[in-house]
């Protein structure tokens, strides 16, 4: 398996589970939200958050940063458009070499 193969299915897989995406949408909406901002608006425990959160960070989609006793999720910038492009080129149509299409 590619890097790209390996990545698309990576995040697939996080953005396949219905709570981490509801989660990375709260967090794209706001801009960046705390794991208690997070735990209060989504009837889940925290530790149940965090798990999600770290699905969600290990895939690329978001950074974290520590403020203090919190951790602040943002976004990554660009990584949407990255997997969506990543998974265009894994299921484009292959283009057959220069020789075969002469025959």
């Amino acid at each position: 398996m590619d890097r790209d193969e390996t990545r698309v299915i990576r995040v697939a897989k996080a953005l396949g589970d219905q709570t981490r995406y509801r989660l990375l949408r709260a967090i794209a909406a706001r801009g960046e939200m705390s794991c208690a901002e997070l735990t209060d608006q989504f009837p889940i425990s925290q530790a149940t958050v965090s798990h999600h959160l770290k699905v969600l960070s290990d895939a690329g989609l978001l950074t974290v940063e520590r403020r203090g006793q919190f951790h602040i999720y943002r976004l990554v910038p660009g990584a949407l458009e990255l997997h969506g492009r990543a998974l265009g080129r894994t299921f484009a149509p292959r283009r057959r070499a220069a020789k075969e299409r002469s025959r």
